[in-house]
């Protein structure tokens, strides 16, 4: 039996196989639950990578924008799954404008994008799968350090660390329902959202450096490894936290 056994989950950010979100939904599976993964703009793509999924899942279009969608979404999942006992949050996205260097220039319009998907979506999706979570569960988001100023990510920066604060405001009010809330703050890992970052090469040539224990930026298994335990049971008294994955980085001052 793995450690996910039994465990219904609603993955979202699952776009190419070498996102965070695609390890973590096949490492679910393979520990023994079932998912359904959400999909927006690209729905066919998203199908397509769910088919290289030891099992295909069901895959549900989500805006997290879209009242609607979110509206819905519980009975969406429930004709699937039934209830569900973990999320994984893996949505975020930054125009352009607020990224690369360009951190004084930005327009609100493109900072509130930037918050609204990457911040506030945390909330939104963890209130939409909430009537699915009748037993309890785990909600578990993808971060990126938000302690420090880091080169070229400006007002990514700044949504993360909202997203931070967000996940122990979340824990807060869901522990009453027996719901566990965490974020996995890996290190820089190539992917489709990492290329849309003028200027990621900065951390693909330093990072593996510092790294205490070393870091290969090609390889999400870390990061997903973590995500799946903390939805397991094995983190029973957990909410609130911050688990790192970066090969230690954040903690060296580098």
């Amino acid at each position: 039996m793995g450690i996910l056994e039994g465990k219904r989950l609603l993955v979202t950010g699952v776009l190419t196989d070498s996102s965070i979100a695609f390890s973590v939904a096949k490492l679910a599976q393979q520990e023994g639950a079932q998912i359904v993964l959400t999909g927006f703009g690209r729905l066919s793509l998203v199908e397509r990578i769910a088919k290289r999924l030891p099992e295909p899942p069901p895959v549900l279009e989500l805006d997290i924008t879209s009242t609607e969608h979110l509206d819905s979404l519980a009975d969406r999942v429930g004709e699937h799954l039934g209830g569900l006992d973990g999320v994984v949050h893996a949505i975020g996205f930054a125009p352009q404008t607020a990224l690369g260097g360009n951190f004084l220039n930005t327009s609100w319009e493109d900072v509130a994008t930037a918050v609204q998907i990457s911040t506030y979506s945390f909330k939104s999706l963890a209130v939409a799968a909430l009537p699915l979570m009748k037993e309890g569960g785990a909600i578990v988001g993808l971060d990126f350090d938000a302690t420090k100023a880091w080169p070229v990510y400006d007002w990514m920066g700044v949504a993360k660390a909202g997203l931070e604060s967000c996940s122990r405001y979340l824990a807060r009010d869901l522990g009453k329902h027996g719901i566990r809330v965490n974020l996995v703050a890996a290190g820089p890992l190539r992917t489709m959202a990492a290329k849309s970052i003028p200027g990621f090469g900065e951390f693909e040539d330093s990072w593996p450096a510092k790294a205490p224990i070393g870091w290969d930026i090609n390889d999400p298994i870390p990061a997903a490894k973590a995500c799946v335990a903390l939805l397991s049971d094995w983190f029973p008294a957990t909410t609130g936290e911050i688990v790192h994955v970066d090969g230690g980085v954040h903690a060296i001052g580098a």
